[in-house]
């Protein structure tokens, strides 16, 4: 797996090339929120005040709890502490572990993980959602 930057599309890993961080208002993170492919230098340059959490697959480490830990220590390395708001997509194990154990951390780095009710019914399925308003 290359770990550099380029443009090949062969290349699986989406490891943040050195630079000056990149301000967005909301992010998804890459590849189901595994760790393969996120790291704390990914945090510490994207930063955004959203940050979808996708994954629900715990055989693959799916949303992985090092990926989370990762936007604990990145966030530390911002400037300021701009709120950050975390939006998984699916209700799993990893994340309310994780949740429950850092939460006072998330709270001293300003972040906050939005748990929704909401639900999306479209023909004959339904699925959880949540209403950003940027």
């Amino acid at each position: 797996i290359s770990k550099g930057p380029g443009n090949s599309k062969s290349a699986k890993s989406t490891v943040v090339p050195p630079g000056p961080p990149v301000y967005l208002d909301l992010v998804y993170i890459p590849n189901h929120s595994n760790s393969k492919n996120v790291d704390v230098e990914f945090f510490k340059r994207v930063r955004s005040s959203y940050y979808v959490v996708s994954g629900n697959n715990s055989a693959a480490e799916e949303p992985s709890r090092a990926v989370l830990d990762s936007l604990l220590e990145g966030k530390t390395q911002w400037e300021s502490n701009m709120q950050v708001t975390l939006i998984p997509t699916h209700d799993s194990e990893v994340m309310r572990e994780w949740y429950q154990e850092t939460h006072e951390k998330q709270q001293d780095l300003n972040i906050m993980v939005l748990a929704s009710s909401s639900t999306v019914v479209m023909q004959d399925e339904s699925f959880p959602a949540c209403k950003i308003e940027l």
